[in-house]
């Protein structure tokens, strides 16, 4: 949804920085409504035209290289304040004439930062995050430095008068301390922020924008699942387009135990919608059958889901837009050519070329707190925005190998064990995602003083702000026993537990 028509907006250009995603956020955070394009988007001088400020993120390639990402020189002189961030900095003082070179050994963790007297940006010496090979030998004309480290003479610089500045630190990560005072100081005192984007803000603005895509006599059908994410989604399009969006929800068969029957009753009691149920989930293992690959399996549960929206499209009706809960994180992590994939989430690189309906995502570029918030905004309940996150694949990116019937019985009713110990404890406050998963692997095992070849199940629960990084919970020993016990004697084909400890990154919150 573009906001930048109606609303002060601070366009982040992504060079394919890991810390993108952050800039933009601290930037919500600061209530100022932020949006990223690509560098070498054909959108970005009219998107730069509208912008009130422009951060430049960093990124892996260095400016040094012929193929490295850049922008018209131009677009510095517009007037528009600009903060150049790492690759963003050096970018900055190569465009202006200023020289860059490749640093003897690349600086990578934290430096002590000590600012010049009167710095615009910067107030105080502090522990600042780098992560770079080249650095600004030379400023560019009317720029001076801003401050220093040990081993970067240029650690940040800036031209006031020009509304350019510069950091060759990362002031979005929290390894940086006062990071965002300094991102603060450019979006306020040197940018004009007002700081006034809120939850409220962005449902008006987005309901205004869906109405006006939509048009007065368009029809818009929403994939509903029963998570967060499609239930906001499709409480923000109702409120924009009312009686002309239609609700489906598709049950794959690859729901948490119990979990249909409780998404229906949801909808049908808190989403002023038509609703249609259709159960497929016959049609969804024929097609996930003998399949092993994740990313294959995402795709052909993507493609399944608009097939069936076609198969049932007398009883859906007549629809011009397909609707979706796509979130940032999605986004990220699913690729684009500026950021590596990290696995390709089924609502967005899992649907047909040749599908017939025009997306809609009116919370694509939304965390999933700012994602919780406007669902609070919209009046719904807690039971449904305080859900934990599901992946839209379900749990079939829960079952390593093929996905039948009988897999997921045994993922249903081991995750199902798993978390009403968790809620009996008291151990779900605070953990954002928990889950059972099964693996493709067997172990020997002792049952009955007889011998067992089964497949281990593993458990997963972390705590995070925004699914782009998280740890693992820690549960206590007892519970975590407790649990283990009830899995291998009262879940059939699997005679071991393991609890997985591992932080995000290296790893992912879904195993697939």
């Amino acid at each position: 949804m573009d906001k930048s028509a109606t609303h002060e907006t601070l366009l982040v250009v992504d060079f394919g920085g890991q810390y993108t995603q952050l800039i933009a956020r601290k930037a919500r955070e600061l209530k100022v409504y932020s949006k990223i394009v690509a560098w070498d988007s054909p959108n970005l001088e009219s998107e730069w035209r509208q912008a009130k400020a422009a951060i430049l993120s960093g990124g892996p390639k260095s400016v040094l290289d012929s193929d490295s990402p850049t922008i018209s020189p131009d677009l510095l002189k517009s007037g528009t304040p600009v903060l150049g961030i790492c690759y963003g900095q050096q970018l900055l003082a190569r465009l202006l004439d200023g020289e860059v070179v490749k640093v003897e050994h690349r600086e990578y963790g934290k430096q002590l930062l000590q600012p010049v007297p009167n710095a615009a940006l910067l107030r105080e010496s502090g522990q600042v995050w780098m992560s770079h090979g080249d650095a600004v030998a030379t400023l560019p004309k009317g720029f001076q430095v801003a401050a220093t480290t040990s081993t970067c003479a240029v650690a940040a610089m800036e031209a006031p008068e020009q509304k350019l500045f510069g950091v060759q630190f990362h002031p979005e990560v929290t390894h940086t301390e006062g990071g965002k005072e300094v991102l603060r100081k450019f979006l306020f005192d040197q940018a004009g922020f007002r700081g006034d984007w809120t939850s409220a803000n962005f449902i008006e603005e987005t309901s205004e924008e869906i109405r006006r895509r939509v048009g007065s006599k368009g029809r818009a059908l929403c994939a509903v699942s029963g998570g967060v994410d499609s239930t906001v989604a499709a409480a923000l399009i109702a409120r924009a387009i009312g009686d002309r969006l239609v609700c489906v929800f598709v049950d794959h068969g690859l729901m948490r135990k119990n979990e249909a029957a409780q998404v229906v009753e949801t909808f049908r009691t808190y989403v002023p919608a038509e609703f249609v149920a259709i159960e497929a989930s016959g049609q969804f293992f024929k097609a996930l059958a003998g399949v092993i690959d994740p990313e294959e399996k995402r795709k052909r549960i993507g493609g399944e889901f608009v097939r069936v929206f076609e198969q049932h499209a007398s009883e859906i009706g007549d629809c011009d837009f397909l609707a979706q809960g796509t979130l940032y994180p999605d986004v990220i992590e699913s690729g684009s050519k500026t950021a590596a994939k990290i696995k390709t989430h089924h609502n967005v690189g899992g649907l047909p070329d040749c599908m017939k309906m025009e997306l809609i995502e009116p919370l694509r570029w939304l965390f999933k707190d700012e994602v919780r918030s406007a669902g609070r905004e919209l009046g719904l309940p807690s039971e449904a925005i305080d859900r934990e996150p599901f992946p839209g694949p379900g749990l079939a990116v829960r079952i390593l190998g093929e996905v039948t019937p009988e897999r997921v019985r045994t993922v249903q009713d081991a995750d199902f064990i798993f978390r009403e110990e968790l809620f009996r404890e008291g151990l779900n406050r605070g953990i954002w995602q928990s889950y059972a998963a099964l693996l493709d692997v067997r172990s020997v095992g002792v049952m009955g003083d007889e011998r067992t070849y089964l497949n281990p199940i593993v458990l997963r629960a972390v705590s995070s702000e925004d699914a782009m990084t998280a740890h693992a919970s820690e549960i206590p020993f007892a519970v975590l026993e407790r649990i283990a016990s009830r899995i291998v004697n009262e879940v059939q084909g699997v005679n071991r537990v393991l609890y997985d400890l591992t932080s995000k990154p290296p790893a992912t919150i879904e195993w697939e």
